[in-house]
């Protein structure tokens, strides 16, 4: 959490507003595996991580709300009985979602003003969408004492994302931003929404995140798309979810499928495993094995399920080149943000320094580097 970022949301908010305001930090987060799995009811393997957004609410005494994005300069006024989604890919649209939400739940909200502001680069894929959402529920929870619960909170987050944004996300990134836990990641079970909290201290080795700094347009559609073909299989296959599909029921419906939605369907079963035996990984301290399952990860979401891209795939395969890089993936909804890479600490530097000349080389354009802490979820900076 950047102490600054803190400061100049509250000096923002103080100057526009004359009032102080009460300041919320809300992560964004990685995974370390359990890609798509999430709306499938499967395994995921989040954690928050100490970039994310800042926020500064406080109640409003004008007749109307005001929400400000520093980031993009950008200013919005409205009212609480008149929401409705504005045109698709604005930011308003998550402060409304949530905001909508939270009345659909039938909790009484008075006019406020929020400015928020964040330090995860856009379309990363560390869910500085999640973020956002979560620190608008967690403001308006606190400031007009709802009585939401966490668990209640990251409902509300991933309704507005469905209802307001049109995509429809997993619970993952609001449940990994919500209830993130310094110096850990989550096995979170998609299905019971319950996490097991495992220690990450990697010792000799550490995560490295590259920016492809590319988001490729088909992302949200590709998104929506992917979900509804695991849909239709779990219906085919008389389940819930994919989540409780073997391989071996997947090739009992082979012929009644198109080849490229069972590989799609067969990644999801796959992935799931993979986390399962990601979390024994962590536990007996085995970086190899974690490592092979974070290639294996890659190579099914590229090859598989189709969701990565040439920048991505380019970023694995110089990875793989490095005997001192254990594993990497693509991160996140695919198309475009992040590879994250298990990588020892003494060949960060030199890693670094040979992937971005040949990215550049490749590509005509840089990528970049980052390193992140895992922190603790949504909350207050007093």
């Amino acid at each position: 959490m950047s102490s600054e970022l803190i400061q100049l949301v509250k000096q923002s908010f103080v100057e526009r507003f004359k009032t102080d305001p009460i300041l919320i930090f809300s992560p964004g987060r990685i995974n370390i595996i359990g890609e798509h799995t999430d709306y499938n009811d499967g395994y995921v393997f989040p954690a928050a991580i100490n970039k994310g957004i800042a926020a500064a609410i406080q109640k409003s005494d004008s007749g109307t709300c005001t929400a400000i994005a520093l980031d993009l300069n950008s200013t919005v006024e409205f009212e609480l009985d008149k929401l409705k989604p504005v045109k698709e890919g604005s930011w308003e649209n998550f402060v409304f979602g949530v905001v909508a939400e939270i009345q659909n739940s039938n909790k009484a909200l008075g006019n406020f003003n929020i400015v928020f502001k964040g330090n995860i680069p856009g379309g990363a894929g560390m869910s500085s969408s999640a973020a956002l959402e979560n620190s608008v529920v967690f403001g308006l929870n606190e400031l007009f004492q709802l009585g939401l619960t966490k668990q209640e909170m990251i409902l509300i987050s991933q309704k507005a994302e469905h209802n307001y944004v049109g995509v429809n996300c997993g619970i993952m990134d609001q449940y990994a931003s919500m209830f993130g836990i310094e110096n850990s990641a989550l096995h979170l079970d998609c299905r019971t929404v319950e996490s097991q909290p495992y220690e990450i201290n990697f010792e000799d080795h550490e995560l490295m995140l590259i920016n492809t700094n590319v988001k490729h347009s088909l992302s949200d559609s590709a998104y929506n798309d992917r979900r509804s073909v695991c849909e239709d299989i779990s219906s085919l296959l008389g389940i819930k979810a994919l989540r409780d599909a073997t391989e071996t029921d997947l090739k009992a419906i082979v012929d009644k499928v198109t080849p490229e939605n069972y590989h799609k369907a067969l990644f999801v079963i796959q992935e799931n495993a993979r986390t399962i035996k990601a979390a024994k990984a962590i536990k007996s301290n085995n970086l190899d094995s974690l490592g092979a399952l974070i290639y294996e990860s890659h190579m099914g979401l590229s090859t598989q399920y189709k969701v990565s891209c040439d920048e991505l795939d380019f970023l694995v395969a110089q990875a793989k080149k490095n005997e001192l890089v254990l594993g990497a993936r693509m991160m996140g909804g695919g198309f475009g943000g992040c590879t994250i890479n298990l990588i020892a600490k003494n060949e960060t530097k030199n890693f670094a320094k040979e992937v971005s000349k040949a990215y550049k080389n490749k590509f005509g354009k840089d990528c970049s580097v980052y390193f992140v802490k895992l922190s603790q979820g949504t909350h207050i900076v007093n």
